[in-house]
This record gives structure tokens, C-alpha cells and sequence, in this order.
């Protein structure tokens, strides 16, 4: 990774928790990141935005450790740091939360949890850090349950509290909200409220623009793998997040009223088939 004088300067403002400047990720010919800067402070929650294909996922993997950029740096605490993998990652504070969770469906969430700590801490001490940390931040777990007997949002529940075992002082969230019912969302951004009043960071990766406006503070958009701007969410409304985006105006979509007077051409009612 090349470095750059003005990789270890803020833009803005105090030295941030984690920072990346100047990246760029190519795939042969195809440049998924293109000298793209994020700062990230310590307790907040920060949106991360933008389109299918806009380089968030690159980043956000860049930023655990699972691609290394073809240039620019990513800093901790301003000095800068590879995150050759993702336990070079955790070993800074970072943890992740998958959309797509990486779970084992035939070993029980204390197995499962297991797989991702330090040697040596198994058996009953694991489980019963797993049910007291789970207990304090409302994400109560049973460590003997096997995972194919979860639910999607309890399986969240597995992937969170293995990261914060490990005392993140960044945690990256993607999507987190696509699998949960509106009872267990409000249990994750009262999670996320308490990681953000504790001094940790969130970067929060959502197409849910209302969660973000309501949750975070500072939000970077990216188009066409560039970042086109920043901005506080909460002085924004959904429409102009997303005309941010997507680089365009958004129109609301409301479907046609019948004309009356006109005689109905096709009707479909109680439509069913055979299995």
C-alpha cells in the first residue's frame, strides 16, 4: 500500500479512530474503489451509502481485512496499518457483521462462537460469557442451542455477540436490518445506541434510509465507487439521501388511479394452480 503525506491528517477535526485515504481496489481492468476517504470517530454511528455496485461491500471488506487495496492506507488512531486479514483486523478493535451470517448449522452457538476466540476459552466459561454478555445487551442467547434450531434474527444474535466478546472498538454492520422484524431491529439500534454512548464506532451499511436519518450522525455516499459526498443524515430527508446516491432527483412512485367510465379489459380474482 502506497502511502500518501495527507493519510496521516484529519480532514476535519480530531484524529479519527479509524480512517482509509486514498483507496483504490481494482479487479483487472474494473476499479471497484477509486481513491475513496472515510473517516470514522469514536462514538459515533456513521452511514456508509450508496447503490448495488457503488463499492461499499469493497470497502467494507478492505476495511476487515479480506481485500487489501491496490493503493492508498488505512490508519488507526492516525498511524497507518495493514489489515493483511481479518484477524489482523480484530487484533485493531475491528469486528464485523456479516448479512450473509457464517454460522454452522449443525454446532451449537457456543460452537459456533468458539471457532472465533482466543485459545483455551471453551466449555462452560464460554457459555457463560455468552449468556451474560447476551443478557446485558438484550441479546439473549441459550450457548447449548444448535443453530439450525434459530430463527434469522437469533442467528444475528450469534454473529453479534461473537464480535463484541471480542471488545470491538469499531464494529461494521451490513445490511443488518434485511432479516429482523420490527421487534428485533428495535432491540439492535438500542445495541447500537448503547456501542455508540460507550464510545465505540458503528459504520452502518443500510439501503433503509429512514433507519439511517434516525440512527446516524455523519454518512458518506458513495456512486460509481467514488465518494460524492457527506453529510449529516438526521438535516436530510430520504429523498435527497437517495438523489445522492443515485445522482438524480427520486420521484415518487404511485400507481395510476382507473379512469372512470372505462370498461376493464382483463380481471384476475383469487387467481390460484394446482401444486
Amino acid at each position: 500500500m502506497a502511502a500518501a503525506s495527507a493519510a496521516l491528517s484529519p480532514r476535519e477535526g480530531p484524529t479519527p479512530l479509524f480512517g482509509a485515504y486514498g483507496i483504490v481496489k481494482r479487479f483487472g481492468a474494473f476499479t471497484a474503489n477509486d481513491q475513496v476517504d472515510l473517516e470514522i470517530r469514536a462514538g459515533e454511528i456513521h452511514a456508509l451509502l450508496g447503490e448495488n455496485g457503488a463499492g461499499k461491500s469493497t470497502l467494507m471488506k478492505i476495511l476487515y481485512g479480506l481485500l487489501e487495496p491496490t493503493e492508498g492506507v488505512v490508519t488507526h488512531q492516525g498511524d497507518i496499518v495493514r489489515l493483511a486479514n481479518p484477524e489482523a483486523a480484530r487484533a485493531l478493535g475491528i469486528g464485523m457483521v456479516f448479512q450473509h451470517f457464517s454460522l454452522c448449522e449443525n454446532l451449537t452457538v457456543a460452537e459456533n462462537i468458539a471457532l472465533v476466540m482466543p485459545a483455551g476459552l471453551t466449555g462452560r466459561a464460554l457459555a457463560e460469557r455468552i449468556a451474560r454478555l447476551g443478557a446485558d445487551y438484550g441479546l439473549h442467547l441459550d450457548p447449548a442451542r444448535p443453530v439450525w434450531s434459530l430463527s434469522a434474527g437469533e442467528r444475528q444474535r450469534i454473529e453479534i455477540v461473537r464480535c463484541l466478546l471480542q471488545n470491538p472498538k469499531l464494529v461494521i454492520l451490513d445490511e443488518p436490518t434485511s432479516v429482523l422484524t420490527p421487534g428485533e431491529a428495535e432491540v439492535l439500534f438500542s445495541v447500537l445506541a448503547r456501542l455508540r454512548d460507550e464510545g465505540r464506532a458503528v459504520l452502518y451499511i443500510s439501503h433503509r434510509l429512514d433507519e439511517v436519518r434516525r440512527l446516524c450522525t455523519r454518512a458518506t455516499i458513495l456512486r460509481g465507487g467514488r465518494v460524492v459526498g457527506t453529510c449529516n443524515p438526521q438535516a436530510e430527508t430520504a429523498r435527497s439521501l437517495a438523489a445522492m446516491m443515485v445522482g438524480t432527483g427520486v420521484s415518487e412512485v404511485r400507481p395510476k388511479a382507473a379512469r372512470a367510465g372505462r370498461a376493464e379489459r382483463l380481471v384476475l380474482d383469487r387467481l390460484s394452480r394446482p401444486a
